[in-house]
């Protein structure tokens, strides 16, 4: 079987937004491979590398380029619609974050064993004390006290992998309690809502703007035995004022938080916890101020690579 290879250049910044679109659209996965990754690795003091080719930092333009697999019959169409796509999430940035050249290059593969191929990099991911995500493929026996949370290949973005997920579930473990109420805001795969279930949640509230985030994630609540107790709606940010949680996630972009600041409170309990990630640095004292202008004191701050996440309580 024969795959269209969609290459798009970009920053570092705008990476995740255009790898979110493509996931709409690939067939075979997405992936991207940015220099400052391994930047990153080389001034890690608490990892040690025997070598590193000095080519792979050599890239003068210091692209980021994000690619996904397209299957050849519809593949013209399906890249006119990531292009306008990603038009629209730079228009709704505003010029707040760099979007590069927006370049694309494009290539015909064989792909018989492509996908078998992307998923052998893919094995169980432990995040926190509790949670494990699995890919769907994979046959995985929990530990005890482990909460399992998995998820197909050809999703929403939400794999647990990126810092900013990554993080959210970590504090998502150190503040939620069995029987709580969560809310997710911009799910996207639906990880973190289900990952609330895994670990206790009486119910979890998801919503996402995105019509295929939001069928993922019902698709991926189903797999792992939480529909129940997890409700999905298409919707932009906090709709339904009558839902208030105990927890209260977001892990969208910082734009979008500062958006969501002056009507977070109307879904929080008044012991509510709120916790914010996708922020990049240059973004966050933007964002503390939003969030501490509707009375609410942060308690703690996480910092990853060039990503930060904020959990506040009402002051």
């Amino acid at each position: 079987m024969k795959y269209i290879e969609l290459t798009v250049y970009t920053t570092t910044e705008a990476s995740e937004l255009i790898a979110d679109v493509m996931w709409d659209y690939s067939c075979g996965g997405v992936s991207v491979c940015d220099v400052n990754d391994v930047i990153a690795i080389q001034k890690d003091t608490s990892v040690y590398w025997d070598y590193i080719d000095d080519s792979l930092t050599g890239n003068a333009r210091k692209d980021v380029l994000v690619k996904c697999y397209l299957n050849v019959e519809n593949a013209a169409e399906e890249i006119r619609a990531i292009r306008r796509a990603i038009e629209e999430r730079k228009r709704l940035a505003a010029g707040a974050i760099p979007f590069g050249t927006l370049e694309e290059t494009r290539r015909e593969i064989e792909g018989d064993d492509w996908i078998d191929v992307w998923k052998k990099h893919f094995r169980p991911l432990h995040i926190g004390e509790r949670i494990v995500v699995v890919p769907a493929w994979i046959a995985y026996t929990p530990k005890e006290g482990e909460a399992v949370v998995t998820l197909d290949s050809n999703m929403a973005f939400g794999t647990g992998e990126h810092e900013t997920t990554s993080m959210c579930l970590e504090l998502l473990q150190q503040t939620m309690r069995a029987g709580d109420i969560v809310i997710d805001v911009g799910c996207g795969s639906g990880i973190l809502g289900i990952a609330a279930a895994k670990l206790g949640a009486q119910r979890c509230y998801l919503t996402d703007i995105d019509l295929v985030a939001v069928d993922s994630a019902r698709h991926n609540a189903e797999e792992n035995g939480v529909a129940e107790r997890t409700v999905v709606a298409h919707s932009d940010l906090l709709a339904d004022a009558s839902i208030k949680g105990d927890v209260v996630l977001a892990n969208i972009t910082a734009e979008i938080l500062i958006r969501l600041a002056p009507d977070v409170h109307k879904n929080m309990k008044d012991d509510g916890t709120l916790i914010l990630s996708g922020i990049i640095e240059d973004r966050l004292p933007l964002v503390e101020q939003a969030f501490a202008a509707q009375g609410l004191a942060l308690q703690q701050e996480m910092n990853r690579g060039e990503w930060y996440a904020l959990v506040y309580r009402r002051a």
